[in-house]
């Protein structure tokens, strides 16, 4: 039985799905943050359980091949990164491993994927929240790990170089104006959050002050701040007066500019708005939905459902293909986006509605709506069961599931296995390098039909070869 502030050699053998280095000691999984696959290390145990410890790095007696020197001051402090510390073909194994043991452990489902998608490393990322306090000194940045202590941060290695110039725009102006800054403890202040996109293909840029309060006392002033950036499109207020965690209220007012952005992904046009699902990172987004427009294999005569739809981008991407696409979301404020992109990109074969992903699924049921092939890419919980039962009676040849947590994909797959549908083929893409994040697309066929899909061949063999 490991004790704290035992100390112990370890050799690590893999990774969390937190990003933690993971070793046995006498049959304990004991857990060591910024450690390497191979490591050879002494570890300071300083939390002891009956079934794990954790650890902290005091030597290392032997480094990983994989292990390299970071290239980030903040990433020994802020919560952002996991892997800086890894060559980046370590860090893309530690993720495919981590969807097929998913699959493995927790679905039940004997799969390999076909290949893992890396990307770039550095500024891909197209949006950025940067919490805002006081704490002997005016912060903006990054969380701590497992706090909600801010780490101030100039220029975070993940986001476009312009994010760093508008923050000090924010900086100064705060320190001018003395605008009161929020204090969640006691839910008083002002300003809460500066929350920023970046259209890639145009350059657009959106900024956004989250604000508790209905108006914001000098926003004249840093409207006029924010002007002097000229690839500063539109500037919104959001508004949250909730105690919440959660980063967004439901209500924009526009300060200056439409409120929203415009991009371009898979060829087509995409308004962003603040409160619309939009991949923070552009190019890999585009290998992954050509992935899962492969795995769809959308004739000319088929219907496609596409349900948590966002503002429309996957569905979209293949209405060319489809004779109807059908998209579902929650967020009214993202149908509104998703009607726009169907309308500026000529897409006139493309329906959206607002509403719950289960609920709408069951109705379109009753009304007799039998889709050939349904996408389903659902928040971090994944599916409920609801969801996944009716969407399994509406019968489709295939299903195509694209997850941004492989814990909750790996279950979902393995109810549509009891409902009669096999997980054929699985892909893993990598969005977010340098952290923990990673998004699977696999598809699924109705074995009740017998109706094993034929691989789509994409016109553009170019692109196709980009994404082998």
């Amino acid at each position: 039985m490991l004790l704290k502030n035992d100390e112990i050699e370890l050799t690590i053998e893999g990774y969390t799905a937190e990003g933690s280095g993971v070793g046995h000691y006498d049959g304990m999984a004991v857990f060591v943050n910024n450690a390497a696959r191979g490591d050879k290390i002494l570890a300071h145990i300083i939390k002891s359980k009956k079934t794990y410890a954790i650890g902290k790095i005091v030597e290392i007696f032997s480094a990983s091949d994989d292990r390299i020197e970071t290239d980030c001051p903040y990433f020994n402090s802020c919560g952002g990164c996991a892997y800086r510390h890894i060559s980046y073909e370590a860090e893309l194994l530690a993720k495919k491993d981590r969807v097929e043991q998913a699959f493995s452990r927790l679905g039940r489902i004997d799969i390999k994927a076909e290949g893992v998608f890396g990307g770039e490393t550095v500024r891909y990322r197209n949006k950025a929240q940067f919490p805002v306090g006081f704490d002997n000194e005016l912060k903006i940045g990054f969380f701590a790990p497992r706090s909600h202590r801010i780490i101030n941060c100039s220029d975070c290695l993940l986001q476009p170089e312009e994010f760093s110039e508008i923050t000090d725009i924010f900086r100064k102006w705060i320190e001018e104006t003395g605008v009161p800054l929020y204090d969640e403890k006691t839910h008083t202040g002002v300003l809460r959050h500066i929350y920023l996109r970046k259209a890639e293909e145009t350059g657009e840029i959106m900024a956004c002050a989250v604000i508790n309060a209905n108006k914001l006392q000098g926003v004249e002033l840093l409207a006029e701040k924010l002007k002097e950036n000229k690839n500063i499109k539109t500037f919104v207020l959001n508004i949250n007066r909730e105690k919440t965690n959660v980063i967004l209220g439901e209500k924009c007012v526009n300060v200056f500019g439409d409120g929203y952005i415009t991009d371009i992904l898979c060829g087509n046009k995409i308004r962003i708005s603040p409160l619309s699902f939009y991949q923070v990172n552009k190019k890999q987004a585009q290998l992954l939905y050509e992935k899962a427009a492969e795995y769809a294999c959308l004739k000319e005569n088929e219907t496609l459902l596409d349900l948590y739809c966002g503002a429309g981008t996957i569905g979209l991407s293949m209405a060319k293909r489809a004779k109807k696409v059908i998209g579902v979301e929650i967020v009214p404020e993202a149908i509104d986006d998703a009607k726009v992109n169907a309308e500026i990109n000529n897409i006139d074969n493309a329906e959206f509605f607002c509403g719950d992903a289960a609920a709408a699924a069951k109705m379109l049921k009753e009304k007799g709506i039998k889709p050939d092939c349904i996408v389903l890419d659902p928040p971090r919980k994944g599916c409920d069961s609801e969801l996944i039962k009716t969407v399994s009676e509406m019968n489709p040849e295939r299903i195509v599931y694209v997850s941004c947590d492989p814990a909750t994909l790996a279950r979902d797959c393995s109810i549509f296995k009891d409902y009669g549908y096999k997980t054929d083929r699985l892909s893993v893409f990598d969005l977010f390098p340098r952290t923990v994040h990673v998004e699977t697309v696999c598809c699924l066929y109705n074995q009740k039909k017998d109706s094993i899909s034929v691989p789509y061949e994409p016109k553009d063999a170019e692109y196709l070869k980009k994404i082998k």
